[in-house]
């Protein structure tokens, strides 16, 4: 009998494997960073031959160290990063350009044409339950065709495809061209009341339907991997922030969860009818096994979350690891009134500003580095707090306690501050890998390792709860000096 679950979390900065046990324990972990390239400012790209090559190294390297048999496996699970676009060419799998990843502006004018020209502003909402914005992937599909030699024609004659990077390795690893429903709703060109790709999008971007994937569910047999030898299935699939939210048992209406990350990626499940936002924040499909009928989220997005650490890091070389940031902003009492917005590719939600830019606020003579750690851990809180405040007023339910996960929620500071400005517990959970974890729980459901969310939920345990202690009449001081200096970096560009 098979032992284990490997999930393949393909991310946006390292391409990782991890090994779940049927108790939900990690039984090994694998990673390898891969390389970031920057073009043209506001441009990010990755070579999808190298997203690929990391991650089947990371699986064999886990394999081979654990000297675990691909025969102990009983599915595997994808999830990755999402909006990041491929197209790669049928017949010989090559990709015609790099991958646009989703942090990446360049498409910002075609946004434009689609809203001001075209007026599909109100339809994209309606349809894709998206704000229409260069984030996703719609429009980067039709900037690679374009800038191409015969895109279009190609891509009409059947000869190119496109995937998330999802598809990309599940092509790779198994020939098939399919993704699920949860890195569909991120493409903005995907029906997610109707379930299926939209034909009037599709026309206004020029993108041909025969290169589109095939959809299904996300706990789903997709297709079977040749690992040395034998065939184990591919039997989950979802976009990170879906899985981390059924990585972390939200599977009710009402429950939520924060991702600290790359990014910050909030959502709450609104169960099988979707919720328009008014606030700012975007309807997706939540993670779903199984033929039951999908379910939705509200999700808000902010860009640069962890990753204004790694830019202290590498670019202003404040610190040495990022982990030390934690040490640093615990130094001072507080920011000295600064401000840091890290608005470095635009503000995501609530705002959606493709023009806002980053900037530091609030210096003077007497600032010191530990000011600007500070300030740096305070902005990614911050930022976070809008998204509650945004989807408490769409959904008229206070949160009382939120779930977290993502590699910065191992920040003590930063989980603390979270939990003052918004006066709600934090729940940390024992296993913090529940973007993978998730993507683990669908494939186990899907191929019966597991025999039901119940179980799932009956193991899942809470590590650390962090209490709001901050004095209300700070918090509310501290919130004004954020929104101000929001206001500050905002249509800059």
């Amino acid at each position: 009998m098979a032992k284990y679950i490997l999930a393949l979390d393909q991310g946006t900065t390292s391409s990782r494997a991890i090994l779940f046990d049927r108790d939900q324990n990690i039984a090994a972990i694998e990673q390898k960073e891969f390389a970031q390239y920057y073009p043209r400012e506001g441009w990010v790209e990755h070579d999808p031959m190298e997203i690929y090559s990391s991650q089947y190294a990371v699986m064999m390297e886990l394999l081979t160290k654990r000297d675990v048999s691909p025969r102990d496996i009983a599915a595997i699970g994808l999830t990755n990063q999402r909006e990041t676009t491929i197209v790669w060419e049928k017949k010989t799998g090559r990709p015609v350009y790099n991958a646009i990843v989703w942090q990446c502006r360049r498409t910002s004018s075609i946004v434009d044409d689609l809203v001001k020209r075209r007026n599909l502003g109100e339809y994209i909402k309606k349809v894709t339950g998206l704000v229409p914005d260069a984030y996703f992937s719609g429009t980067k599909i039709k900037w690679i065709l374009d800038n191409v030699e015969d895109g279009h024609g190609r891509a009409e004659r059947g000869e190119l495809l496109f995937g998330t990077v999802d598809t990309w390795l599940l092509w790779k690893l198994c020939g098939v061209h399919a993704t699920d429903y949860t890195n569909a709703s991120r493409t903005m060109i995907f029906d997610i009341h109707k379930l299926e790709w939209d034909g009037e999008l599709l026309s206004a971007l020029e993108i041909p339907r025969e290169m589109l994937p095939a959809v299904y569910p996300s706990g789903h047999v997709y297709g079977t991997a040749n690992i040395q030898g034998t065939e184990v299935p591919v039997a989950g699939i979802a976009g990170d922030q879906q899985a981390a939210l059924f990585g972390q048992c939200c599977f009710e209406r009402g429950e939520a969860k924060n991702t600290y990350g790359t990014g910050c990626f909030l959502l709450m499940n609104t169960g099988e009818a979707p919720c328009e936002s008014q606030n700012g924040l975007i309807t997706t499909i939540a993670a779903t096994f199984g033929r039951g009928k999908v379910k939705y989220a509200l999700e808000g997005s902010v860009f640069v979350g962890g990753a204004v650490i790694q830019w202290l890091r590498d670019e202003m070389r404040f610190l040495t690891e990022s982990p030390d940031s934690e040490y640093f902003a615990g130094k001072v009492d507080d920011t000295g009134g600064v401000y840091i917005v890290p608005a470095f590719t635009g503000l995501g939600a609530p705002y959606w500003d493709m023009h806002a830019r980053g900037c530091i606020v609030g210096i003077t003579r007497g600032t010191r580095r530990e000011h600007i750690i500070r300030a740096a851990e305070e902005a990614i809180a911050y930022q976070s707090l809008d998204l509650v405040r945004a989807m408490e007023k769409d959904t008229k339910f206070k949160l009382s306690e939120l779930k977290v996960d993502g590699g910065a929620c191992r920040d003590n500071f930063l989980m603390q501050f979270q939990a003052d400005i918004m006066g709600s517990a934090i729940l940390r959970p024992v296993v913090r890998e529940t973007t993978a974890l998730g993507v683990a729980y669908l494939a186990g459901l899907a191929t019966g390792f597991w025999s039901s969310p119940d179980e799932i939920r009956s193991k899942w345990q809470c590590g650390t709860t962090f209490s709001p202690a901050m004095d209300e009449g700070r918090k509310l001081e501290l919130v004004a000096g954020w929104h101000k200096a929001v206001g500050r970096s905002r249509d800059w560009a």
